[in-house]
């Protein structure tokens, strides 16, 4: 299985810190972040294909084309368009069902779980989940289910209709892609990756939720790096 990586963003609320490296680049416990999220998938995945995009060479002459024999492809997403435009960019290098993992995400636990998951359940899909507030869900993907299967996704709602959630972990198929060439821009102007994954609901796939055992952080802002490096040390 293969790991496709979006690690394109500039990190605008991390600045000064990314005002000359990209967000993946920025020291947790004293490694890049992108180290963290390509080690949490050494054991799972056979190739990490990374979507860059701000300050790429600063990844591509660190990490090379390997990260401890897993070899990595690099694909470029000139404009920041929203998580499911940046998943798209790797779809002429993934073959049969794999693994999303943002690369802003520094996880304490569980992700091998998850992809274990996906390898032995008949479903097209396993999305990692959690439960949150309502005022956390209104500022990510929140999942509704039914019969332990996903029924519908949506992006950043005003009004939640549970408390599930994305947490940048995904196991998709192929038909994804074609899911997000259906897509149009949300009203933040992004094409958003819950979307293509509801237009596979929608239209008949079987997505299955599975909560996240462990903690994780997604690092967006300068506390949440301390708070990574806590959750790291106490693996």
């Amino acid at each position: 299985m293969q790991a496709v990586i979006p690690a394109a963003g500039e990190g605008t609320r991390l600045r000064p810190l990314t005002d000359d490296r990209p967000k993946p680049m920025v020291e947790i416990a004293g490694e890049p972040l992108l180290t963290h999220v390509f080690r949490t998938l050494l054991d799972e995945v056979e190739e990490f294909v990374v979507v860059v995009g701000y300050e790429l060479d600063a990844i591509v002459s660190h990490f090379g084309e390997a990260f401890r024999g897993v070899p990595i492809t690099y694909v470029h997403q000139r404009e920041q368009r929203g998580l499911a435009h940046a998943v798209s960019k790797a779809s002429s290098h993934v073959d049969g069902q794999f693994v999303v993992l943002n690369g802003d995400n520094v996880f304490g636990g569980g992700v091998g779980e998850i992809v274990e998951r996906a390898r032995e359940t008949d479903s097209d899909a396993v999305l990692a989940v959690e439960s949150v507030s309502r005022e956390t869900a209104r500022q990510t993907g929140v999942v509704e289910t039914s019969a332990r299967r996903v029924t519908g996704l949506v992006e950043k709602p005003k009004d939640p209709p549970s408390r599930l959630v994305t947490t940048g972990l995904y196991v998709l198929p192929e038909e994804v892609f074609s899911a997000c060439q259906l897509l149009r821009p949300s009203d933040r102007g992004e094409y958003e990756l819950t979307g293509a994954v509801d237009v596979l609901v929608r239209a008949g796939a079987t997505v299955e939720p599975v909560r996240l055992d462990g903690e994780r952080v997604n690092v967006n802002a300068p506390a949440d790096i301390e708070r990574a490096a806590e959750l790291l040390d106490g693996e």
